[in-house]
């Protein structure tokens, strides 16, 4: 199957949106108290897009060996992971480990797509 995953975070919020073509699931979490108001919006997309991909794949939303595109709204953070730059950010690359792994083993057919921030549906959540 095929999903298209935004995903999105601030200071004190995450959120993600999932899409294909039987549903779109919409979700929001505060951060936990140990990053409420303490990481920047680049730390906290990363954090999004950990939390989003490991809740899409405990709702059985995502299975393995499906398509997946990750359309993140910073070009940091699309050239770290679509071209494996390494971020010089030591809260990002454990995460970044975590996430490639997670998705390596569940066999997902990644692609990124850089978007305009504008695009985010899910930055659109927090924002209503």
């Amino acid at each position: 199957m095929d999903h298209t995953y935004y995903f999105y975070g601030n200071s004190r919020t995450i959120s993600w949106v999932i899409e294909n073509n039987e549903i779109k699931a919409e979700q929001t979490r505060v951060h936990a108290q140990c990053y409420f108001d303490k990481v920047s919006v680049e730390r906290s997309k990363y954090i999004a897009l950990h939390v989003g991909i490991f809740w899409s794949i405990g709702k059985f939303m995502k299975k393995n060996g499906d398509k997946v595109r990750v359309m993140p709204d910073l070009k940091s953070m699309f050239y770290h992971l679509a071209e494996n730059k390494k971020s010089e950010d030591p809260f990002i690359e454990p995460r970044t480990n975590f996430i490639r792994q997670l998705m390596s083993q569940r066999g997902l057919d990644i692609r990124y797509q850089l978007i305009e921030p504008q695009e985010n549906y899910a930055k659109l959540l927090l924002s209503t």
